[in-house]
């Protein structure tokens, strides 16, 4: 497992998943839909914070139950996307590629949720979008 969870790859998508939302919802076309930008950026942020708080949990049954949560989290991005899209917020292409970059998100928390869980206390090591176990 690595060292701390900023070296985790899915959380570092996650952050950039977050920082996105930040921005996107900081331009005036957010204006007249304050709540949305609000559950937004809430959402994104329960994303990345999720895998942290997990992470610094004791057990992997644990860290997996966060797993499972910051995945819902990131579905409820992809979820709100779609309202963004039908209020004419945003543009379709633009949204189509966050909801795009969700779902890979999310297929990176239920890889690592299936070897966190599956494999107890040996450690995850990381390859590419893939998660390998070792036993040190």
């Amino acid at each position: 497992m690595p060292e701390q969870f900023e070296d985790l790859v899915v959380f570092q998508n996650a952050r950039k998943l977050s920082k996105t939302i930040h921005r996107m919802t900081k331009f005036p076309k957010f204006r007249d839909d304050r709540d949305l930008a609000v559950q937004l950026r809430r959402a994104a942020i329960s994303v990345m914070s999720n895998i942290g708080e997990g992470f610094e949990r004791i057990s992997p049954k644990e860290f997996g139950y966060f797993l499972n949560i910051a995945k819902g989290s990131c579905g409820e991005v992809r979820a709100q996307l779609y309202a963004v899209e039908d209020n004419n917020i945003e543009t379709e292409e633009n949204l189509e590629k966050l909801r795009l970059f969700c779902r890979t998100i999310s297929g990176q928390f239920y890889k690592l949720r299936q070897y966190v869980v599956s494999k107890g206390d040996t450690a995850v090591q990381e390859d590419a979008a893939t998660y390998n176990t070792r036993s040190d």
